[in-house]
C-alpha cells in the first residue's frame, strides 16, 4: 500500500488537539493544497472562512451542537459554497445589458448552480483534509454548521448566493488522543453497484448493520435501527437542519 492510500485507510476524525499553533507556512501549504481540489469548469464555486479568533470559535462552538472542541481547535475551516462571486463578475461583465441587447431575461443562480457549487465546496473540504494528514494535522468534520442558518450568515456576514456546507476543526492530534482505529464501514458489495442501483431488502439490510451499534441504545428503542432513528433521524438538531436547509434554497431562490 503506498503512501497516499495508507493515509486515506488510517484516518480518524481528531477531536482532541495539542495547545500549538498552526504556523502560517503550514496554514499556506494546507490551503495552496486546498485550492487544488478539482473544480467544476475550473469556476472554484467555494470559499473558505479560516477561523483563528477565540470569540469567533466560542460561539461557533455554541452554535454547533455546543461541542466545546470546536472552540479548542488552533483553526477552522469554514467551507461555503459561492456563486456570489461569479454573479457579482457577470454584472460587472456587462451581462445584464447583453440581457436586454438580445431580449433576453437575466438568469440568476437557481438550485441546479446551488448543487454544483455545494459538489466544489465538498470536494475542496475533502482535499483540505487529506492535505492535513500530509501536513501532520488532524482534522474533524462539523456537519451542524447546516443549522441555524439565519444566525450563522449573520455571523459570517454571508451574502445572498454563500451558502456554509461544512466546517473543518484542524489542529495537531494530542499524544493521547482516541488511538482507536478508524471506525468501520460497510462492506463493498453494499455499496458499489454495476451498471444500476440495486436495492437491498430484508435479509441484506440485516447482514449489512449485523455487528454495528452501541452497547446502550437510546431509551425506547429495541434496536440498531431504531436507536438511530430517535438518536439522530428524527432528533431536534436533524429537524433543525432540515429547516435551517430549506430556508438556504428559499433565500437562494427569493
Amino acid at each position: 500500500m503506498n503512501d497516499i492510500l495508507r493515509t486515506i485507510h488510517e484516518r480518524r476524525s481528531i477531536r482532541s488537539f495539542k495547545d500549538k499553533p498552526i504556523s502560517y507556512e503550514v496554514a499556506r501549504d494546507l490551503i495552496q493544497a486546498t485550492l487544488r481540489a478539482p473544480t467544476a469548469g475550473n469556476m472554484m464555486l467555494y470559499s473558505i472562512i479560516k477561523v483563528d479568533d477565540p470569540e469567533l470559535k466560542r460561539k461557533l462552538s455554541e452554535s454547533c451542537d455546543n461541542q466545546s472542541f470546536i472552540a479548542k481547535a488552533p483553526l477552522l475551516l469554514v467551507f461555503l459554497a459561492d456563486y456570489q462571486r461569479w454573479y457579482d463578475f457577470f454584472l460587472r461583465s456587462g451581462a445584464f445589458e447583453l440581457c436586454q441587447q438580445r431580449g433576453m431575461e437575466l438568469r440568476k443562480p437557481d438550485v441546479g448552480d446551488m448543487m454544483l457549487a455545494v459538489n466544489d465546496t465538498l470536494i475542496a473540504a475533502q482535499t483540505a483534509v487529506i492535505a492535513a494528514e500530509g501536513l501532520g494535522l488532524g482534522t474533524c468534520y462539523v456537519g451542524d454548521i447546516l443549522e441555524k442558518y439565519e444566525y450563522h450568515r449573520d455571523l459570517l456576514k454571508l451574502p445572498k448566493y454563500v451558502l456554509p456546507v461544512t466546517m473543518l476543526c484542524v489542529g495537531y492530534p494530542r499524544d493521547d488522543a482516541d488511538d482507536r482505529a478508524p471506525s468501520r464501514r460497510f462492506d463493498e458489495k453494499f455499496v458499489v453497484h454495476s451498471n444500476r442501483y440495486y436495492r437491498l431488502e430484508g435479509l441484506e439490510l440485516d447482514v449489512m448493520f449485523k455487528g454495528l451499534g452501541r452497547s446502550k441504545l437510546e431509551e425506547g428503542a429495541a434496536n440498531f435501527g431504531q436507536d438511530v432513528y430517535l438518536r439522530k433521524f428524527a432528533s431536534e438538531f436533524s429537524v433543525e437542519m432540515t429547516r435551517s436547509v430549506q430556508s438556504m434554497i428559499d433565500s437562494w431562490k427569493a
